[in-house]
């Protein structure tokens, strides 16, 4: 197509703006992931839950989401946003349902880590995929970061409404209130997904070559994808990346209180939410200027040095002090959410917009094999020696590997 003709389309028929803020809507709605911390710190004592226990529907969950971003980026590649969408508002229902109505873990992972964490995955698989597409190459990035921001924005209403709704209701009716809640709006934010028209070409982008051209390949199936080196590193990047800051998320009201003694996490998880919020615009918008490899490098340096300052929070030390812990919530919410703007950022440079949701969804499994293993440590190395610093020590070991592996990643160079 023509790219003048892309221009007009572009201008007669963009939907890229709505589709935008439909997915950070349907982002924020599933972003209730990210409260675990709150709940599972008001499980009552009669249930007789251990620290593991608590960690473990939280890490299906995340590894549960993580798998289903395969088949549901496929499906709202080959099938419609739009649906794929509806099934996850549907499955998240369904989920905190069946939680609401037990008092096991086995129940909670079911309802909570397996049923919602697959309706998540639904969800967010089709979120950002079809704003993207509606934008130029220059916008990647911020799209990607705007689109992404709900989902780490979403525990600055959910942490406080999710205590709220528990010390009324009690944790059961909370847990299905919300499920009801969250149901009903990702369904109806679903409606407003849509995928550009076929030859649709955005302002700014390269027009496709003639079958002719001897041009590097700009589109990979995700068969080819995988067989390039570079999608295990980004892979090992992002499980790095994501796993450390989702440790840190699954426990931070449990750090407030058993290791720093104060009783305010649910404050400290909200705040930890706007940066991991605007973490998510600020690194999209950021590597769309200096590169993403610049970005990367630079949020896992500051993530682990973050998260070496927290382990030093203890009682009786000058880190222990609510502004100092807010600062340093913050930056670990940042530079965690930083991940989310910038590996499907990344993907989509690399492997190209065609099959971008099922690419994506490979990479983003990196996401929930680091989630699962980083907050399991965390919790089962509480249990053993009462302290998170194995926990704490072992996740900067792996960012600071990150950031030097970041030096070895370069773009797939084979022809099409």
């Amino acid at each position: 197509m023509d790219q003048s003709l892309g221009g007009s389309l572009s201008a007669d028929k963009n939907h890229g703006w709505r589709v935008t803020f439909a997915g950070m809507g349907i982002n924020l709605a599933l972003g209730i992931l990210y409260t675990w911390s709150v709940i599972s710190k008001n499980v009552p004592p009669e249930w007789q839950w251990t620290e593991t226990d608590k960690s473990l529907p939280y890490m299906f969950a995340c590894l549960v989401f993580s798998l289903m971003m395969v088949p549901a980026g496929r499906m709202q590649d080959k099938i419609s946003p739009r649906i794929v969408a509806t099934i996850g508002g549907v499955l998240i229902g369904l989920g905190f349902f069946i939680a609401s109505r037990t008092t096991s873990p086995m129940g909670y992972i079911l309802g909570f880590g397996i049923l919602a964490g697959a309706g998540i995955g639904f969800g967010y698989a089709s979120a950002t995929p079809p704003a993207v597409k509606w934008f130029g190459p220059r916008k990647t990035g911020l799209i990607a970061g705007i689109v992404v921001s709900g989902f780490g924005l979403a525990s600055v209403y959910t942490a406080p409404l999710s205590k709220w709704l528990i010390a009324t209701y009690e944790i059961s009716n909370a847990i299905f209130i919300l499920g009801v809640a969250f149901l009903i709006v990702v369904v109806i934010l679903a409606q407003l997904l849509k995928t550009p028209p076929a030859g649709y070409v955005a302002a700014g982008a390269v027009p496709a070559p003639s079958a002719n051209a001897a041009v590097k390949k700009e589109n990979f199936t995700a068969v080819e994808m995988l067989r390039t080196p570079q999608f295990y590193l980004i892979w090992f990047l992002y499980a790095c990346g994501a796993g450390a800051g989702l440790m840190i998320i699954s426990k931070l009201a449990a750090i407030a209180s058993l290791q720093a003694k104060i009783e305010k996490g649910a404050v400290l998880v909200a705040i930890m939410a706007v940066g991991n919020g605007a973490g998510r615009i600020i690194a999209g918008t950021l590597s769309d200027k200096i590169g993403r490899k610049a970005a990367l490098f630079l949020c896992f340096v500051v993530q682990a040095i973050s998260i070496i300052l927290l382990s030093r929070a203890r009682e009786g030390t000058m880190l222990v002090s609510l502004p100092v812990l807010s600062v340093l919530s913050a930056l670990i919410g940042a530079n965690y959410g930083a991940n989310l703007a910038l590996f499907p950022s990344l993907t989509k440079d690399f492997y190209g917009l065609k099959n971008f949701g099922v690419n994506y969804g490979l990479v983003f499994t990196a996401w929930g094999v680091g989630g699962f293993m980083l907050s399991f440590l965390a919790g089962k190395m509480y249990d053993i020696h009462k302290t998170f610093a194995i926990a704490y020590y072992g996740a900067c070991v792996l960012l600071v590997l990150a950031a030097i592996t970041v030096f070895a990643l370069k773009p797939p160079h084979h022809k099409a």
